[in-house]
Order: C-alpha cells, then structure tokens, then sequence
C-alpha cells in the first residue's frame, strides 16, 4: 500500500481552479491514472513530434495539421473510452498542453510512476 501523499497535495485533483502548473499537475496525472491512457497518450504525443519534423523539414506544413490532429485523437480516444474522464484540455487548454509534455517526458525518462506515487496515485 502507497503512503499517503504529503498534505498540501492530498485530494489536489478535487479543486475546481487550478492557478499554477505545479498545483495543476497533480490533477493531470489523476486524471491520467491509467496506464493503457498515459501510452495512447505518448504515441500520439511522439506521432505529432515526428509528424511536425517531417513537415518543417520537407516543407510539408500540411503534415502540421496532421500532427496536432494526431496528438488530440490518440488523447481524447483515452479519455472518452478508457479514463472515462473528460479532458482537462476542455478547460484548461494551455495547462494541459504543457502537462502533456511533462508527462510525455517523464514517461520517455522512466520516472511517471515516481510522479504518481509522490500525488499518492494508484496508476492502473
């Protein structure tokens, strides 16, 4: 069993205002606590990296539509079909665009599961 998180993140993902990123954050992940959805979220995040790069670099700019919509599509299938939450995106656009990076990296490097247990979040 996880020990509890420290106080002043315990039940953070309940507050409806969220005025910084660092109070923002432990929302994100709570809402990212499944496995299956933090990896759709990857693919479609590293898809819209390399669908941007081709496109700057070959001059295809099409190819930057393509990526937003690929990074948008592989997160909100996770969220609508398996979260089951709405995305935070709705809301909090600009928190959650930077979250999504956060969280694309800290899964690249291998700490996301060190970040769920400092918010004391089961992933699953």
């Amino acid at each position: 069993m996880p020990e509890p998180p420290p106080t002043q993140y315990r039940y953070a993902w309940e507050r409806d205002n969220y005025e910084t990123l660092k109070s923002f954050w432990p929302f994100y992940l709570h809402e990212h606590s499944r496995r299956s959805n933090r990896l759709l979220h990857f693919v479609g995040s590293t898809l819209a990296l390399l669908l941007a790069a081709v496109g700057i670099g070959t001059g295809t700019y099409i190819l930057m539509l393509f990526a937003l919509i690929s990074g948008y599509a592989f997160a909100w299938f996770g969220h609508f079909f398996i979260e089951k939450n709405r995305p935070a995106t709705f809301k909090y656009p600009l928190k959650s665009f930077i979250s999504d990076w956060r969280m694309w990296y800290a899964m690249l490097t291998g700490n996301i599961d060190r970040e769920l247990k400092k918010f004391g979040i089961v992933s699953r």
